[in-house]
């Protein structure tokens, strides 16, 4: 006794749907985290030119001028002579002193664990990226192989007229 096994899609199983749902959510909660490190990574080195510059204007001995923001659109000249300590904003409203090599040394691990975040987001895209793509193509042909069954079998029945 040989046994057919008849798949048959149903429009009304909506299990691939629910997971490219779930696929395109979690995509859009990596996209976002991608920007948010892509315009945090600028920032960081920013902060760590800066440092590097107060330290190379302290050990020259010269003073570093400025112009920094008061408040939208207003700013002020400064002097900088002489700095031990800087100010980091980490966010969260807190800042914190520190001086200048650990700063440096602060910013440089937050500088390369930002990088290293942003490698492995881009990894996890492309593998979600990947698994979109074999949903979609598995339920194109999953789809198709039912349209191909329908027919098959509506050409084999003996149409009554």
């Amino acid at each position: 006794m040989v046994m057919k096994l008849f798949f048959c899609f149903n429009p009304y199983d909506f299990g691939s749907i629910i997971q490219l749902q779930q696929y395109r959510v979690v995509e859009m909660k990596l996209l976002a985290q991608q920007r948010d490190l892509q315009a945090k990574i600028p920032d960081i080195e920013k902060c760590l030119d800066i440092v590097s510059t107060l330290q190379a204007k302290k050990e020259s001995g010269e003073a570093l001028v400025t112009d920094f923001e008061l408040s939208e659109g207003i700013y002020s000249r400064a002097r900088i002579e002489d700095t031990e300590s800087v100010c980091l904003w980490l966010g969260a409203n807190v800042m914190l002193q520190y001086s200048c090599e650990e700063a440096t040394a602060l910013l440089q691990t937050n500088l390369e664990n930002a990088k290293a975040s942003l490698e492995v987001l881009v990894a996890d895209l492309q593998f979600l990226r990947d698994q979109v793509t074999i949903t979609q193509v598995t339920t194109a042909r999953v789809y198709n192989w039912d349209v191909h069954q329908r027919r098959l079998r509506q050409a084999t029945t003996p149409k009554e007229s």
